[in-house]
């Protein structure tokens, strides 16, 4: 089971979930409870710009995923443990693979996650950062893109290895647009700036990971029912100690998508199920290796689906 990172989300996401399953309304309650305020009618209404504030995003897109993900396990009568032998999220997502493993509570994700979004936007002054998918280049020739962006610019890094031929880089504006002009003269299909309002998985979020750190540290997190794959290394963890220390490493280190998928596939998982809004990394998947099934269970209409498949 795969889980959603930013910018999957959309108003309205999970509301067909909650209008028809308890299990899904009493994961949003459990949310609001824990943030003191009602995010799931921001989720369910809008506005959209509220929505799309980081400190938003990301416990939304857990909370939609963690309620589809109980829906799915009273309608199949079994667990986590019982359907799958990995869980993975992208970026923010890998916090819901840990709520959905057990290590967190529902409580603890969201407050974690208002905490991690918070800071991320508070390290860098919006406008002053930026981040950029840059599209059929490898990795290594993103690589060096960045290492020569560099050069005029500072400092521009590698932010998430998404898919053969799909790159984010990410830092300051100047030396991403630096980069998107390189990458277009090396051959590069296309690139697009992404709508974020910090520069992610960057050096310039240390300030964030130390918060995070602190958050942490409070926190009692326990050994996940099934391995969880870290975006840090793209191999399983399973110590609360080591899952403590590469969600502090993850603000400002690569998603190792591509890797995180391979490994998986090395270890003959056959089908990925993403489980939230949006079809993101189920088309990821396919850009990784063909031969992966993939299924979508975000909505009502998507979960009976995927229920008479199993």
């Amino acid at each position: 089971m795969v889980f959603p990172g930013q910018g999957a989300q959309a108003v309205g996401m999970g509301r067909d979930l909650a209008a028809a399953f308890a299990e899904a309304r009493r994961v949003f309650e459990e949310v609001d409870d824990a943030l003191g305020e009602h995010l799931s009618r921001l989720i369910a209404e809008g506005p959209e710009q509220e929505l799309t504030l980081t400190r938003n995003t990301q416990p939304a897109l857990m909370a939609v995923s963690i309620a589809a993900l109980r829906v799915l396990e009273r309608v199949s009568g079994t667990d986590v443990a019982g359907f799958c032998r990995f869980v993975a999220g992208h970026s923010l997502g890998e916090y819901t693979a840990l709520t959905a493993a057990g290590s967190l509570s529902v409580n603890e994700a969201a407050r974690l996650l208002r905490i991690r979004g918070e800071a991320m936007q508070q390290a860098v002054p919006v406008g002053e950062g930026a981040m950029a998918a840059l599209m059929g280049l490898d990795l290594e020739a993103v690589r060096d893109v960045t290492r020569v962006a560099a050069e005029e610019d500072g400092v521009c890094t590698l932010a998430n290895d998404n898919a053969p031929g799909q790159v984010v880089i990410s830092e300051s504006r100047s030396a991403v647009e630096r980069a998107i002009a390189i990458a277009a003269d090396r051959g590069g299909r296309r690139s697009v700036m992404l709508p974020v309002s910090a520069p992610f998985h960057s050096p310039l979020m240390e300030p964030a990971a130390d918060a995070l750190s602190s958050a942490l540290d409070q926190v009692d997190l326990r050994p996940p029912a099934v391995p969880v794959i870290s975006n840090v290394t793209a191999s399983e963890i399973r110590e609360p100690g080591e899952i403590r220390k590469l969600l502090v490493e993850q603000i400002t280190g690569m998603v190792r998508w591509r890797e995180s998928v391979a490994y998986m596939r090395a270890r003959e998982i056959d089908t990925l199920v993403e489980v939230g809004f949006g079809r993101v990394l189920g088309g990821l998947a396919k850009r990784i290796d063909r031969d992966l099934a993939t299924f979508s269970v975000g909505t009502a209409e998507e979960l009976n689906a995927f229920a008479e498949v199993i």
